[in-house]
């Protein structure tokens, strides 16, 4: 991956969700050894757990999903092609389209050498039936740049394990994640850029929105209250996370 395209703070952020990790299982550790059965085993049994839930989350995808491929949503096989062959990546990402019962949304993930995105089929509609292949091709470098910077990896989902449970800690981590995989969305198909409009309007409203007064927004809508709802947040208020992509000169903010 090009360290251009990755958040400044994401590996300053990383390696202190690390080291709680770390401590925790240092601490489980050394209780364990000093004859206390109890919570030592519970901290030392989360990797079976991360391996567990993303086992499961991948075989939910498979079993319910619809797989994309060469002879089904072509189009959109194509362009998970080209973002992972964009990002240098050896070899493309599985991709589902899952039901979304109006939840506009998408992710990525992966279990043991898979990797996969899967797309909310509200969301996957914006690119097909509404007519906007740009904005599905957005999405789709965001998802398949969170694989390219290795968002997805089972040591690096167990490594931050303890700290996702800490408000404020992961979701920092999480925010700044999400920018660096904005800014391979961004590189990847910068003329899809609004049509992250749909995440503030939804998709049939959207195509209305002015994107600009949104990301204008960063400088006047501030306060307490703004503030804390992005630090608890494990993805960036849409006004930070809009102006982020209007000024490329900036990163974006994660505080």
């Amino acid at each position: 991956m090009r360290r251009a395209l990755r958040h400044r703070r994401e590996n300053t952020l990383l390696v202190g969700c690390v080291a709680v990790t770390v401590l925790a299982v240092v601490g489980a550790v050394s209780r364990a050894l000093s004859g206390d059965p109890n919570e030592p085993l519970l901290l030392l049994s989360i990797p079976a757990l991360v391996y567990f839930v993303r086992g499961q989350l991948y075989a939910r995808q498979r079993v319910n999903g619809v797989r994309i491929t060469e002879a089904q949503f072509p189009e959109a096989h194509r362009m998970v092609a080209e973002a992972a062959a964009h990002f240098g990546m050896r070899r493309a990402p599985e991709a589902y389209i899952v039901l979304g019962n109006g939840v506009i949304n998408a992710f990525a993930s992966g279990h043991g050498f898979r990797r996969y995105v899967a797309i909310h089929s509200d969301l996957f509609e914006v690119g097909g039936r509404l007519g906007d292949p740009d904005a599905l091709r957005f999405v789709i470098g965001h998802e398949v740049g969170h694989i390219a910077a290795g968002h997805t990896s089972f040591w690096r989902q167990f490594g931050i394990s303890i700290a996702q449970v800490i408000p404020g800690v992961g979701s920092t981590l999480g925010r700044a994640q999400e920018y660096t995989a904005d800014n391979h969305a961004y590189d990847f198909c910068p003329e899809g850029v609004q049509g992250m409009r749909v995440l503030a309007a939804g998709k049939y409203l959207y195509p209305a929105v002015d994107f600009d007064d949104i990301a204008a927004r960063a400088h006047t809508d501030t306060g307490f209250f703004v503030l804390l709802v992005n630090l608890l947040s494990s993805h960036p208020v849409n006004t930070f996370r809009f102006a982020a992509l209007a000024d490329r000169s900036r990163p974006g903010r994660v505080l």
